[in-house]
């Protein structure tokens, strides 16, 4: 496997047929390599993204101790068949001078962007600068980011960017907490109290509600006995993440963040009618 660092070492890579993009910030656990295997599975060749995106932390000591191992994440690539590791320097990405950014109107201003106040434009810019660097034919995300991946539908449909976004389910553990790079930072109480997310979660979607307000109650009730306070608890659109008050005729999404000691947890599931 090849490691580029810089856009005209990557612009310069030869390449014969499909590429498919994975974008991470390193730190990978399976949902990672779910992804490249499904990049792998699908194209030609594999382009491993690894940039730990400043922009998009809107708290200081969140990106300082945000987990980096770039030889283990190589070799992880590698073993599941990425071709080319491409991992810039922040210089690289944001080089001197550099004065623009990149927003989308809309989905970004509730959930997400509400709590992390310009975390999407951060990503929103490092995405676009990612495709146009790369030019890949498909870009793999995973689900658990959801608004994020509605984000990016967005700004590639509307940039006329020719990438297929590929969204993969979220990929979890056995007792159901999605699989998070943070997921490192927690200590064995509060893991055993992040479940409480997943569980939530389900138990809403097995309730047979319908109601967004009986819903959220389900997972707020769930949070609540195991000591966790959500951020939000909401019943939205996967479209453009506006609010809904009810399932009705088509599936919806059911979101939740909440901290966990010092961690930032988030997860949805769709509810279908």
């Amino acid at each position: 496997m090849l490691t580029i660092r810089t856009v005209g070492e990557m612009r310069a890579w030869p390449r014969t047929g499909t590429v498919g993009l994975v974008p991470t910030m390193g730190a990978f656990h399976a949902g990672h390599l779910r992804l490249i295997d499904a990049a792998r599975e699908q194209n030609d060749h594999v382009v491993v993204w690894l940039f730990v995106n400043p922009a998009q932390f809107d708290e200081a000591a969140d990106l300082a101790v945000y987990p980096r191992d770039e030889g283990r994440d190589a070799a992880l690539a590698a073993a599941h068949g990425a071709d080319v590791l491409f991992a810039p320097s922040a210089d690289e990405v944001y080089p001197a001078g550099f004065a623009t950014t990149v927003t989308v109107a809309g989905l970004t201003d509730t959930l997400e962007g509400a709590h992390r106040p310009g975390h999407f434009a951060g990503v929103a810019t490092v995405v676009a600068k990612m495709l146009n660097m790369v030019g890949p034919d498909r870009a793999y995300f995973g689900a658990k980011d959801a608004q994020q991946v509605a984000l990016v539908r967005r700004l590639v449909a509307d940039l006329d960017i020719p990438a297929e976004v590929v969204a993969l389910p979220t990929v979890r553990e056995p007792d159901g907490l999605a699989l998070s790079s943070r997921n490192v930072h927690l200590d064995a109480g509060e893991r055993e109290r992040a479940g409480a997310l997943s569980r939530g979660l389900r138990q809403a979607a097995a309730s047979g509600e319908r109601d967004a307000a009986a819903l959220e109650a389900i997972v707020r009730s769930a949070l609540a006995q195991a000591r966790v306070e959500p951020e939000y608890v909401a019943l939205v659109s996967p479209d453009d993440f506006s609010p809904l008050a009810a399932v009705n005729g088509r599936p919806a999404l059911l979101a939740v963040a909440a901290r966990v000691g010092t961690v930032r947890l988030i997860d949805n599931t769709e509810v279908s009618p």
